[in-house]
């Protein structure tokens, strides 16, 4: 083939697909636009998933009339001059490709003045060609709306996600940026309907308020360190507000949010022998630092970044983390904090994981039973069930060891019993039978309670309203990304309502990934577990026998719903020759 030299056409498009990837790349670019204006308020309206039409109005700088064309050129910039400017950028955008990238692949209209200027110009512009310009009145600032995205490339839509997955995206980005600049409000509509708003008062605190919930902040300890020339500035969770992947770590460099494995394991790592294996953080964390000892140009995106000092970087990170959250613990109470921290110094002197106290309480009140016919001296634990044939010898009752293990035996020897896992093998049978028969136990509460979701978890909710009312769960909207729950399932009455909201939301978010359980395999498994027997509870001899008497006639009574062993079986020949009764 014949070298050539590409159409301008296809050179935009190209460049495009680099920086335009999805309709959230276009809210990505517009926004830091109107931040590097100078806006104080900036306005945003979504269609659907932002194809059709994403709209941004800001109070800032705006457009002289005299540029406006050449701000939807490629490599049109009013923030670089030298190639030295690369090695100190301040701003958010820099190459000059975002308006010349988004317009190639759209239809725009744009609505411009500058505060210098007593007219404004409104320009429109299909495919990357200006069709349209003319003076108008309006106030200062810009208003750009973006329509019939990727219009003129259709094989780009095969490859987009679903609408909600794009809007849950969209508040994503939106609540990262209201979270680096807190002096700054932001307001997003959906579809007409606001989903998220901060007021612009500068605190970073009101910004979580409005973008996690008071839950969330209560649950925040504040991070404010410096060292050198790098400081490290923002809230992190105290070890009783966990998730169960790294993607509640929100890391913003200079201003701008980059996704760094080194910083994101910087803070897992402050939280060393605090938390569980397999449980991270909520943190919310500005780094900022000499412009010159970054480098923000190794990405199209800009989301990845590199450090002059990688280890200063992580270093700085990880001792400003480590610092709040034990100072946090060895304070009473904390600025906007509920939880009690007096038990943490002992915990973490254990190594061993804080539990909310909401939880600590539920482990010591003792399950509500009921008499089961099969047996009137076996108290049921968990929903009713037909009798199922057993599946397990007959088991006798010991004792129980460490408030968490019960000793039982049988003909054949020895049995140890994980109480918390048994349980949770019990619940999850009993749950998955009455699910299959569609006749799954709600609990209506009896104060029906309020619980604030970030706004992309708001979307995920409404989106999954329906599997989660199969399951038991009656969820209201009520406000923005605030829902009322009116029911939840029976074996989950006594749990706190944001505390199993949240778990559910890891659940939903990670129901689709390959190789995991499906959602409602995975919600189900989260009820029972919630609901199980804690170890570390005591239990009367009647409660410990009922417990037996149902995993005896479980389908699969040797491991619970997530694998691990409920029991261990110790034979009469094993006794004995641990005992030197064989002989040698």
């Amino acid at each position: 083939m014949a070298i050539h030299v590409l159409s301008q056409d296809v050179v935009a498009q190209i460049a495009a697909g680099e920086v335009v990837e999805r309709p959230t790349s276009v809210v990505k670019e517009l926004l830091e636009n109107s931040l590097d204006a100078g806006a104080r308020h900036i306005r945003l309206s979504i269609t659907g998933d932002g194809r059709k039409r994403i709209q941004i109005s800001d109070d800032g700088c705006g457009i002289e009339a005299a540029e406006i064309e050449l701000a939807f050129l490629r490599h049109a910039t009013s923030k670089l001059e030298t190639a030295s400017d690369l090695y100190r950028i301040q701003t958010l955008g820099f190459r000059g490709e975002a308006l010349a990238s988004i317009a190639s692949v759209s239809q725009i209209k744009l609505t411009s003045r500058n505060q210098a200027e007593n007219i404004g110009t409104a320009l429109v512009v299909e495919g990357g060609e200006i069709r349209q310009r003319k003076p108008v009145g309006v106030p200062a600032g810009t208003v750009i709306t973006v329509e019939n995205l990727f219009y003129n490339t259709p094989a780009r839509l095969k490859f987009l996600k679903g609408e909600m997955s794009e809007k849950r995206q969209i508040a994503s980005v939106v609540t990262r940026y209201a979270m680096a600049y807190p002096q700054v409000a932001f307001h997003l509509e959906q579809d007409g309907r606001e989903v998220f708003r901060t007021n612009g008062s500068g605190n970073l605190a009101d910004v979580i308020v409005n973008a996690l919930g008071l839950d969330h902040l209560k649950n925040m300890v504040e991070v404010d360190d410096s060292h050198n020339d790098m400081a490290v500035y923002g809230f992190a969770s105290a070890p009783s507000l966990n998730r169960a992947d790294r993607s509640r770590i929100t890391l913003f460099v200079n201003g701008r949010y980059v996704q760094d494995t080194g910083l994101t394991h910087a803070v897992v790592q402050a939280y060393h022998t605090l938390l569980m294996t397999g449980r991270y953080p909520i943190a919310i964390l500005m780094l900022t630092l000499n412009p010159e000892d970054v480098d923000v140009n190794v990405h199209p995106t800009k989301a990845e970044i590199r450090f002059r000092d990688h280890d200063a970087a992580f270093s700085a990170m990880q001792r400003a983390v480590r610092r709040a959250i034990i100072g946090g613990a060895q304070t009473p109470t904390m600025r906007g904090q509920a939880p009690q921290y007096h038990q943490f110094e002992e915990q973490q002197r254990l190594e061993l994981p804080m539990e909310s106290p909401g939880q600590h309480a539920r482990q010591r009140m003792q399950p509500d039973y009921a008499e089961n016919d099969d047996d009137p001296t076996a108290i049921p634990i968990g929903l009713g069930q037909p009798a199922q044939p057993r599946t397990l010898p007959m088991l006798r009752v010991v004792g129980q060891i460490a408030a968490s293990y019960i000793v039982a035996e049988a003909p054949a020897g020895m049995y140890l019993v994980d109480q918390h896992a048994a349980h949770e093998r019990i619940l999850y049978e009993q749950f998955m039978a009455e699910y299959t028969r569609q006749k799954t136990v709600a609990q209506l509460a009896l104060t029906p309670e309020s619980v604030q979701v970030a706004p992309a978890e708001a979307r995920l909710i409404e989106e999954k309203l329906p599997l989660l009312s199969e399951l038991g769960f009656q969820l209201e909207p009520f406000g923005p990304n605030i829902f009322i729950v009116r029911a939840v399932p029976a074996i989950l009455s006594d749990v706190e309502p944001s505390e199993l909201i949240r778990g559910i939301i890891d659940d939903l978010e990670q129901g689709n990934k390959p190789g995991m359980e499906s959602i409602e395999d995975k919600i189900v498994m989260r009820v029972c577990k919630q609901a199980a027997v804690k170890a570390g509870q005591v239990l009367s001899y009647e409660q410990m026998q009922g417990l037996i008497r149902q995993l005896e006639r479980c389908q699969s009574p040797l491991t619970c719903p997530h694998g691990r062993p409920t029991m261990i079986h110790m034979s009469n020949d094993r006794l004995a020759r641990e005992f030197g009764r064989l002989g040698a």
